[in-house]
């Protein structure tokens, strides 16, 4: 009884060239691959970004009663600091 490996053998053997042409094209599926998860994780993140500036400086309403409106405080502040140096 021979060994099974023995016994199965390919119809076509990849040559050398057939090969690399393979590899490259795995490395370009994959670069593409991530330059599209990167594209939409960093779109996304920006966009989170830009939700919490704009919640922070007040031009987006409060979400579920939390409320990070900087702007009216630092207003308050600057003018008693300024009435206070004038005054």
């Amino acid at each position: 009884m021979s060994h099974r490996m023995d016994e199965i053998k390919p119809p076509h053997y990849v040559t050398k060239e057939e090969c690399q042409r393979m590899i490259d094209d795995a490395i370009r599926r994959h670069n593409r691959n991530a330059s599209m998860l990167s594209m939409v994780l960093g779109i996304f993140f920006l966009a989170l970004f830009a939700e919490g500036f704009f919640r922070m400086i007040g031009m987006i309403p409060p979400f579920l009663g939390i409320n990070i409106d900087i702007i009216p405080e630092i207003i308050d502040r600057v003018r008693e600091e300024v009435l206070r140096i004038l005054t």
